[in-house]
């Protein structure tokens, strides 16, 4: 039976990945910084608590893994991508994993960012355009994505990137990480009774995909990986959705959960510092990684944004989610 390990178990992505594996007929290892609950279902599930930054500790977290989900990001996101700790969990560890694994090359799926190309130079982009990534957060997502494709060329691993979209949705699993995208965060304002702001007219749109759904991208990979092996892929609904509609939406559904009247969506000027990226609009064409796998988003938007909301209005253990 073969053992599947995921690297980033206890964040939002990969406990979604980890709930979904857990159903299938494999050996799985889930491994995080922080302690993590074994997801429910007949699967054979070892949990690894570890500071993967540690090259001794990487290597035992792998060892003997026939597929590797790599799901790491350090605390913080995109926004502490400049310090040299965030560099580390963003970029060292894929340098460290490459050259750590043994014996038959196993397969690695990395979960890269859509944002790696930079400013879009079209639309939709389709995973064929030229990469030229604007920020540390990018640059250092598109330069793993590098050093996994190298390792592959190089007989290593056998590496695939799938380019995530705006994911959004909630997360039910005990002590994992909460979605902190920009659905979730105007749902948490929608909740405390603030109003919505958008930076320009709101008619820039976003590709969102519900986390479940990207969970079912990573489980497709890893069925049918030898087409996909060496190369990059986005996934998307190809929808692009205005983010005022996105907004009115969590806006409408907070209030139905709630019973108050719907807060304010209200358009504002970007501040002088906001990336060029923030400013255009994403649409993705994911015809690429659909035609070869069969995946497609099956959640839709009013559907995924009603149970985030829900997610968020539902006590845990006595507590408010946060």
């Amino acid at each position: 039976m073969k053992l599947i390990t995921v690297l980033g178990a206890s964040g939002f992505v990969g406990s979604a990945v980890t709930r979904a594996l857990a159903r299938q007929p494999i050996r799985l290892r889930a491994v995080a910084r922080r302690p993590v609950t074994p997801p429910p279902g007949p699967v054979e599930t070892t949990v690894v608590t570890a500071d993967l930054t540690d090259r001794a500790a990487l290597a035992e977290a792998v060892a003997g893994s026939d597929a590797i989900v790599y799901l790491l990001l350090a605390d913080g996101g995109w926004r502490v991508a400049e310090t040299e700790e965030a560099e580390r969990v963003n970029l060292g560890v894929m340098r460290d994993l490459v050259e750590v694994v043994s014996g038959k090359p196993p397969l690695v799926i990395y979960g890269g960012a859509a944002s790696q190309v930079g400013v879009p130079p079209r639309e939709p982009i389709d995973g064929s355009e030229p990469d030229e990534p604007g920020t540390p957060y990018d640059k250092q997502k598109l330069a793993a994505e590098q050093v996994l494709k190298k390792a592959t060329a190089d007989g290593l691993v056998r590496g695939i990137s799938l380019r995530l979209p705006t994911v959004f949705g909630e997360n039910p699993a005990e002590g994992a990480n909460l979605d902190r995208g920009v659905v979730s965060a105007m749902a948490r304002r929608a909740l405390d009774g603030q109003d919505l702001t958008i930076w320009g007219d709101g008619t820039v749109r976003r590709d969102l995909v519900h986390v479940e759904d990207i969970a079912a991208a990573f489980t497709a990979a890893l069925a049918a990986p030898d087409a996909l092996v060496g190369g990059h892929w986005l996934l998307g609904a190809g929808r692009g959705d205005q983010l005022a509609d996105v907004f009115r939406l969590v806006a409408k559904e907070m209030a139905d959960h709630t019973g108050r009247e719907p807060v304010d969506v209200t358009c504002v000027e970007p501040p002088s510092h906001a990336p060029a990226t923030d400013l255009r609009s994403v649409t993705i064409d994911s015809t690429p990684f659909r035609a070869i796998t069969g995946w497609r988003p099956e959640i839709s938007l009013p559907e995924g944004v009603r149970r985030t909301v829900a997610a968020l209005t539902t006590p845990v253990h006595g507590k408010a989610r946060t």
